[in-house]
Formats: structure tokens, sequence, C-alpha cells
């Protein structure tokens, strides 16, 4: 099961405005109306993001980088965008020009660095990541996905360190606590796993697979109600999520209730072959044969 690589963390944080843009209308200003300058194309880009208009945004922020090639917050804000629309060599390239423009910005590394780690460049990543991290030793998102740099590397006490570290320095994100709860769980150590998922919950209570990991420990602990009740709560959070059902169904086996496991099941191999997960299919398959035929 593979949890929210990026998630939240390196969500659409939009740099903040340049100072004189404080003058300029602040509501409603349509792309006629927009000024032709850099800061006016980059206020544009940032209203219709926040519209939820991705490709508008995308022209404006591509217009504010010719307008002034040398505008870092253009380039910035363009990664970021290119990055929410899945496009993650252009959104790597966007991040490049704004450290050319402007070689202090410690979130265009921060962000560069999570654009390679997800087109799996771990090293490079890794590199501007340490960048980021000199110019702001306080920025969390660095820490954050320096720690799956580390944790992809196997380095697990560098990625435990840069965990908790992003923890503190970004104590409203759920994922740096979710990944220190994985290597928890792979260490053998579930009590202080589940208080890493526990927090990511807390947190954000709409994580799927936070439940769904908090529900499995619970499995192999014996504890097959409260289990069921962490996997009632992952499915609740994304009724998509297929884990949770198959989780559920793994519940149901261990009670012998036959019946429950063969629907959550059946639902659960819908949703992986939807998803195209075949292996997790096979596995939900297999284990649906042992419902339908207990006695074997």
């Amino acid at each position: 099961m593979k949890g929210r690589l990026l998630g939240l963390l390196i969500g659409l944080s939009l740099l903040p405005m340049p100072n004189g843009l404080a003058q300029l209308p602040s509501l409603s200003i349509g792309a006629d109306s927009a000024p032709m300058t850099p800061e006016g194309q980059l206020t544009l880009g940032i209203q219709r993001i926040q519209q939820g208009q991705l490709d508008q945004a995308i022209a404006a922020f591509q217009q504010s980088a010719t307008l002034d090639p040398s505008f870092a917050p253009a380039h910035y804000n363009l990664g970021l965008a290119y990055r929410q629309r899945g496009q993650l060599q252009e959104s790597a390239s966007s991040f490049y020009q704004a450290i050319q423009s402007d070689p202090n910005m410690a979130l265009a590394y921060a962000n560069l660095g999570a654009a390679l780690l997800e087109g799996s460049n771990v090293r490079q990543a890794e590199e501007y990541l340490q960048r980021a991290i000199a110019l702001d030793p306080d920025l969390g998102l660095a820490h954050y996905n320096l720690g799956l740099t580390q944790q992809q590397q196997g380095n697990t006490e560098g990625a435990i360190a840069e965990f908790q570290q992003a923890i503190q320095l970004s104590p409203n994100a759920p994922e740096p606590a979710f990944h220190l709860g994985q290597i928890y769980w792979q260490q053998g150590k579930k009590e202080e796993a589940i208080a890493a998922f526990q927090k990511a919950v807390t947190i954000s209570p709409k994580y799927p697979e936070a439940h769904y990991s908090i529900g499995s420990i619970l499995l192999q602990q014996n504890q097959p109600d409260q289990a069921l009740a962490a996997f009632r709560r992952s499915a609740e959070a994304n009724p998509d999520y297929a884990n949770a059902y198959y989780g559920a169904g793994l519940v149901f086996m261990s009670q012998k209730q036959y019946a429950d496991a063969q629907q959550v099941l059946q639902y659960a191999i819908d949703l992986f072959m939807a998803q195209n997960n075949s292996q997790w299919a096979e596995n939900a398959s297999q284990l649906l044969q042992q419902a339908q035929n207990p006695s074997s």
C-alpha cells in the first residue's frame, strides 16, 4: 500500500505578492482588465487558481514570465500550477527558472526537489532540498521531502530525523507523521507507529491511508473490532479507497463472518480493477475464494 508521497505539503502555496500589488484591485480582475504587467498577470493567475481555472492560471503565469523573464514569482507559481496538472517536467523547468532568477528562493529549491522526487530522480532531488534547507532551515516542506529521499534510499535514521523536523516546523501537515508511522511500523514499533498515524488523522481526519494503517496494526494485535472501526473510517474518508474494504474483509474473515467478507471483498476487487491495480485485485480475489469456500 502506497501512501501520499507529497500531498498537502507541496500543494499550491502561492508566493506572497510584491509590495507594489497592494494598490491593485483585489477582487474580480477580468482577463481584459488585468494590467499587462508581470505583477498584474501574476495577480490574475493567482485569482484563476483560486477560482479553479487551472488552464487560465497557467496562461497568466506564462504571460507574466514572458513580460519579465527574470520575474521569479511568475516562474515559481507556474511551476506549482504545472505540478497540479501533473506535468512534472514542465514544473521542474519552471522551478529551475525561478532559482535562476532568484538564487535565494528557498521555496523554489524545495519544490524543484519535490518535483524531481516525484519523477524518481532521488539523488538530484536531495541536492536541491539540501540547498533549500541551507537557505531556510525552518522550511518544513523541504525537511519533509528530504525525509522522503532518505526513506527511499534506505537511510531510516536520516528519514526519521527529517520527518520529526517537519512535524515540528509544519504542525498542520499530516504527511510527515504518516511517513514517520510507516517507518516505525516497518521497524516493529507498533505503538509508536499507531501514535504517529493517530497524529496524522488528528490533523487531517480524512486521511484514508492513515486510518487503514491503524486498522492493519490493530488487526495484527488481535483487536478486530477496533480494526474494523479504523477501516470504516478509512472508507468514510475516501469511499474509493479499495484497501479499506480489503481490510474489512480480513476482519470479517478472522471473525468467520463469511457473508460480510464476501460483500466487502467483491467491492474491493471492483475498485482495484477500476484503478488498474491488478496485484491487489488478485490478492482480494484469493481471499474472496476462501470466504466462498471456508471449509476447504
